[in-house]
């Protein structure tokens, strides 16, 4: 094996890391965050639990990815250890999929149709379809397809560039006299581990050791405690995601360990056992590609079966390992919470971050228009404690945006699906419109607490009016909520109306209190509050229309938001016209 022989390999070997990746990339953002959405499911069904985390990782083609994520997941809350546990091992038996896929490499046959299915007879295809699309095509569905093919297509090209720059080691000793200290158990398992902490991916490290078989000096005896070691070494990543995590993250990622490192340990006590005992003659065979495909499931499903009904166990051994301390129980704002599950491990997942960033507007969206709520009760009757809670809520709000906003910036330099990168503009603008909802929830609670200081207060015909408008603002902010919270683009004819409705409003409830005013019933001090909570209510009419009309952007592609906004703003839609003639005679001024 000369020096353009290791170039060759090396080479082989960059490129099947880079297939692997842009696949499992091409798969996840085929998924739409499905997969990951599926995860967030929470069971306390075991058997359920473990297939779905098999499943997800056979999608996502990645057991590390789906061991971060359930890492993040147990993070932020919406996870609880007991119900990441069957996940976890779910995850290990998913993983196994891959190597059956690279398993293909080693099909032999002159049979047309045996040929038909090596990877080397179609993966030229699934390129040249691929790149097709890519060039092509607009539609995020076709580019996702066609990031799978390549993807594939790049995998299986590596996979057969390495195997065929290492054909040569056959023929060197020294190699053969390494691979004979790796038949030993103990130091194969410590090279697999080495090997997959290394490249963090215990497929690649699989398709490595498949790889090799083709120079026909790898036995069974030495591939075997390699592959019990890429188990181990494949909670490495799952570990080095867990710092700085709260202490139950920390645990999942420890469940992992042990659950590889427990099962590791008896099945090589089993077999090796046995294998003294009987002796299996096919330990000196040299190991196939799908042998290796075997041997990996059968060790998984093994763990799976003998560790699953010590769950509770697993758990007792995370928790004996990472102890509780008092900080576990000490209570939270809602809002800390709430944005732990903007987890930053989500980062590399853009269609689960923009959903747990979804999730989380939501309950910015309540606490703005509950602020809104609070703010028109006022009217009503002053309280100190409700001017102190919507100052809270503001505070809360202004929180909110801050960790939001700085978690989507982080996440648009990700390579996000085209609806997701619109979206995520969207949400950056939502979450301004929101946060200047409860500013001026705040400065409408700033005005009655001046009236309440200086003992001033509206006439009756003044709060008649205003308990109208109140009622159309309270009704605008809750229909924006719904409209953000359930996607349900048809209330924004509901929001067009009572916008134009406030603004009318606005106008006469401004000229009855100049009316007032000539007559001398209202004070050109109490002129200047009604003015702020009249302007406080228009900008907030305006902010939910934004809030509505920037998510049917989103939805629809070909969508020019300024001529959708002139379009219905100006009465063209028969929806905005008939609702705003009913809510005309609901929201009617007293006479």
């Amino acid at each position: 094996m000369d020096f353009f022989d290791v170039l060759t390999m090396i080479g082989g070997l960059a490129l099947f890391l880079y297939g692997m990746h842009i696949l499992g990339e091409g798969l996840s953002k085929a998924s739409g965050g499905r997969m990951e959405r599926i995860l967030e499911k929470l069971t306390d069904n075991k058997l359920r639990a473990v297939l779905l985390g098999a499943g997800v990782t056979a999608v996502i083609q990645s057991s590390s990815a789906t061991t971060v994520m359930v890492v993040g997941f147990v993070n932020s809350g919406i996870m609880k250890l007991s119900q990441a546990i069957g996940i976890i091992m779910g995850a290990n038996v998913g993983t196994t999929i891959t190597s059956w896929i690279l398993s293909l490499t080693g099909i032999e046959g002159g049979n047309f149709f045996v040929q038909l299915l090596k990877p080397t007879s179609f993966s030229q295809i699934f390129a040249m379809v691929g790149v097709i699309l890519l060039l092509f095509s607009s539609k995020d569905k076709h580019k996702n397809i066609a990031t799978i093919l390549i993807g594939f297509a790049v995998l299986m090209f590596g996979m057969d560039t390495m195997s065929e720059a290492v054909k040569p080691l056959a023929d060197v000793p020294e190699f053969t006299n390494i691979l004979l200290l790796f038949s030993s158990p103990v130091p194969g398992l410590i090279a697999g581990i080495v090997l997959t902490a290394v490249i963090q991916s215990s497929s690649a490290s699989v398709g490595i050791l498949q790889a090799l078989c083709v120079t026909g000096v790898v036995s069974y005896q030495t591939a075997l405690p390699i592959i019990m070691g890429q188990n181990i070494g494949t909670c490495v990543t799952a570990l080095l995601s867990s710092v700085g995590t709260s202490r139950n993250a920390r645990r999942a990622a420890i469940v992992h360990l042990y659950f590889n490192l427990i099962g590791t340990i008896v099945f090589m006590l089993v077999f090796y056992g046995l294998n003294t005992v009987i002796g299996f003659e096919f330990m000196n065979r040299v190991a196939r590609p799908y042998g290796i495909a075997v041997a990996h499931t059968v060790f998984n499903v093994f763990a799976t079966i003998l560790l699953l009904p010590f769950a509770s166990v697993l758990e007792k051994l995370a928790y004996a390992t990472i102890r509780e301390d008092d900080s576990e129980h000490v209570d939270v704002s809602h809002i800390d919470e709430d944005v732990k599950a903007l987890d930053s491990r989500f980062i590399n997942n853009p269609a689960l971050a923009m959903e747990q960033c979804r999730k989380v507007i939501c309950h910015m969206a309540d606490t703005a228009q509950a602020s809104c709520v609070n703010a028109a009760s006022l009217l009503q009757g002053y309280g100190q404690e409700k001017v102190e809670k919507i100052c809270q809520m503001e505070k809360d709000v202004d929180r909110y945006e801050d960790v939001l906003g700085t978690y989507l910036l982080k996440l648009s330099g990700k390579d996000l699906a085209e609806r997701d990168s619109r979206a995520l503009t969207l949400y950056l603008h939502t979450i301004g419109d929101f946060e200047r909802i409860s500013d001026h929830a705040a400065a409408i609670a700033m005005a009655y607490e001046e009236m309440e200081r200086k003992e001033q207060n509206f006439s009756g015909k003044a709060k008649e009016e205003l308990a109208v408008f109140s009622q159309a603002v309270v009704r605008i902010t809750e229909v924006s909520s719904r409209i953000f919270r359930e996607e349900d683009t048809e209330l924004i004819y509901e929001v067009e109306a009572l916008r134009a409705v406030i603004g009318e409003l606005g106008a006469a409830v401004r000229k009855r209190h100049i009316k007032r005013l000539r007559k001398g019933k209202c004070t050109i001090e109490l002129g200047f509050l009604l003015s702020d909570i009249v302007t406080a209510y228009e900008r907030i009419a305006a902010h939910c229309s934004n809030i509505a009309t920037g998510l049917v952007q989103v939805g629809d592609d070909s969508l020019e938001m300024h001529n959708y906004n002139k379009e219905i703003r100006i009465g063209n839609m028969q929806g905005v016209k008939q609702l705003y003639e009913e809510f005309l005679q609901e929201y009617a001024l007293p006479h």
